[in-house]
């Protein structure tokens, strides 16, 4: 609609252009834009549209040719149906000439609208009918609104139109939605909606077909948004961006004519795995986005070599001693004949890692590996991600990660985590090997690797019902016990191969043997998250060729504060794997202390122990209840 400046430069202009003059210069918008181009094509302002309808056999073939916008656009048109009925409106469907295709709603708006050959086989390009909210919003190239007088041929103004053009996931102009009323009403929703609508055609294109070999991403900076029709969507041949919708482009300032050109690393600053791995990833200017990376491609996923929280990596193969080796080895064994397995041990201990390494030695590793983390959604969120959202036309809106990891392995971190509702639905995908997204009534065959992992005792989390029995001894058919980096006794060899793996080999740098001796004496309760921190730190503040000497090490490690000497022993450290507590007094001590530190702050805490909010308050209350109810008992 024009403001009031234009509104009277539109009035000026209809004045000079009755009298034989030209609109004057200066004027902007689409509405005086397209009028300028209706003048200089030499359209009669007070003259009449000469568009003539198709005949039958014409009309027929140009559905025919447009069966694949009007598929796409059905769900919408029958939304839009009750809409335009109850508004006195009708939603319109044209091609990319302008030419309608379908029309819907109100029978006798349209009986009135006919009469300007508002119909099925008209054409609307504005080169024929003047300034109209279709012909307007094919050359403008984006969502346009027309009402009444702004309209260039006097008949058009009883109209009240709304229009957006449709784009293939390439860039090609495919049609335009529209939804027009009477002038005397003015609908002040409709140019929201029919944008809304757009946005979910455009979405139902991806899912066609068309882009199966290739590699999907789904982002935005909100973490609600994902699976709505806001969302955007890049599609990637290896790393070459070849499309997306208008949402997707417009979060990285790009646009149609960037296809074939953008590359993924120019987009982010992290692997595309990321998104996979976590469910968020960076821009190249530091923006977090969340979403999901679908790989179609099926290409195998970068290997991530170290236990470390970041997602640096390396092709070799991870850092584990000897016995967890040996674990390794027969995790591959029983995924390979569809047995899984249970990852258990403290944060840091590298059980992601351990899931990776089995994923990328198995029989699936040219699958792909797609994370989920229990402990760090909503029941309602955590529900979406992993099922999938399905409208109710039964057009997929996200694909969930469960099918996501159809063909590879599905990896559950955290488990003990997950609300009870879920963990009745996903017993029963591993049951019947088959998953119905949320709002869907058709469920789909999957077929993956499991591999689940708990730093919980999850057997007392079945004795006192927070974690389902049959679901338990499901997913811990073979149960693997990570150890803390204190209980292993090569820990020095384990050491100096991840300091050089770090990059001390590639410069030469070495540990002193005092320093190795001090490392490995530490307790690390961060376990090789912590670890690696450190190391990374000695690598990055020595010269090359250079020894690492004593007087390096941070503080902590050299004077190790007496808050050490409380440090989990060895038998504190088994109980996760005879039932104990101490684990769980050691995690509560923790998170208090942290919150402590962050003057009571949740948020800060949370921020600091790199985990949701929620999960800290939900963790400090089981833990704080389970130590009431354990003094309690005589």
């Amino acid at each position: 609609m024009l403001e009031g400046s234009d509104r009277r430069a539109l009035a000026r202009g209809r004045r000079i252009v009755s009298d034989g003059g030209l609109l004057p210069e200066g004027l902007s918008g689409p509405i005086l834009r397209s009028w300028q181009r209706c003048i200089d094509r030499g359209l009669d302002l007070f003259g009449r549209p000469t568009a003539e309808p198709l005949t039958a056999r014409e009309l027929s073939r140009v559905i025919e040719r447009n069966e694949r916008l009007r598929a796409a656009a059905r769900p919408e048109l029958e939304a839009l149906r009750g809409d335009a009925e109850s508004t006195g409106c009708i939603a319109i469907l044209t091609d990319a000439n302008g030419v309608i295709l379908d029309a819907v709603g109100d029978s006798s708006f349209a009986d009135r609208a006919a009469c300007v050959a508002l119909m099925p086989g008209v054409g609307w390009a504005e080169q024929i009918s003047g300034t109209n909210a279709i012909g307007t919003a094919l050359v403008e190239g984006a969502a346009v609104a027309v009402q009444g007088h702004e309209h260039f041929f006097e008949p058009h103004r009883i109209l009240d139109c709304s229009a957006s053009p449709i784009r293939s996931p390439t860039g090609d102009l495919m049609g335009v939605l529209d939804i027009s009323g009477n002038a005397d009403i003015h609908h002040l929703h409709a140019l929201s909606l029919v944008r809304l609508s757009v946005d979910q055609i455009e979405r139902r294109f991806f899912n066609e077909g068309a882009f199966d070999q290739y590699d999907l991403v789904r982002v935005h900076p909100d973490r609600a948004l994902i699976g709505t029709a806001r969302e955007g969507i890049l599609v990637f041949e290896g790393s070459k961006l070849v499309a997306a919708n208008r949402h997707g482009l417009s979060l990285f300032s790009l646009d149609w004519s960037d296809l074939k050109f953008a590359e993924a690393d120019q987009l982010f600053s992290n692997s595309l795995s990321m998104l996979a791995d976590r469910g968020h990833i960076r821009k190249t200017d530091g923006t977090m986005l969340f979403g999901a990376l679908e790989m179609r491609s099926r290409r195998p996923m970068h290997q991530v070599a170290l236990p470390q929280p970041a997602d640096e990596g390396d092709d070799d193969d991870p850092v584990f001693d000897v016995n967890t080796q040996a674990s390794l080895k027969r995790a591959v064994r029983l995924l390979a004949s569809d047995i899984p397995v249970l990852v258990q041990g403290e944060t840091g201990v590298g059980k992601e890692v351990f899931a990776r390494a089995a994923h990328d030695s198995g029989n699936r590793k040219t699958g792909p590996f797609i994370t989920v983390e229990c402990a760090a959604a909503t029941e309602a969120t955590l529900e979406r991600e992993l099922f999938g959202v399905e409208g109710s036309d039964g057009t997929p809106i996200s694909r969930g990660h469960i099918s996501a990891a159809d063909g590879g392995t599905l990896f559950l971190d955290e488990i003990g985590d997950m609300p009870l509702p879920l963990q009745a639905q996903f017993l029963r995908v591993l049951e019947e090997r088959m998953v119905t997204p949320v709002g869907g009534r058709r469920p789909r065959t999957v077929d993956f690797n499991l591999i689940c992992s708990s730093r919980r005792d999850l057997p007392r989390a079945v004795e006192r019902g927070e974690f389902r029995s049959d679901l338990y001894f499901w997913i811990a058919q073979y149960s693997v016990a990570l150890p803390a980096l204190r209980r292993l006794d090569d820990l020095a060899a384990v050491i100096e191969k991840l300091f050089a793996r770090l990059g001390a080999a590639s410069q030469r740098t070495t540990l002193a043997p005092d320093t190795l001796e001090k490392l490995a004496a530490f307790h690390w309760p961060g376990n090789f998250r912590q670890l690696t921190g450190t190391l990374k730190a000695l690598v990055a503040l020595t010269d090359p060729g250079e020894r690492v000497r004593l007087d390096a090490l941070p503080a902590y490690l050299i004077d190790p504060p007496k808050a050490d000497a409380a440090a989990p022993t060895t038998a504190s450290s088994t109980a996760i794997e005879t039932g104990g507590t101490a684990l769980v007094d050691v995690e509560l001590k923790a998170m208090q202390a942290a919150v402590e530190a962050a003057g009571g702050n949740i948020s800060l805490a949370a921020k600091r122990l790199n985990i949701h909010r929620s999960t800290l308050y939900r963790r400090l209350f089981a833990r704080g209840e389970e130590r009431k109810s354990s003094s309690a008992q005589p």
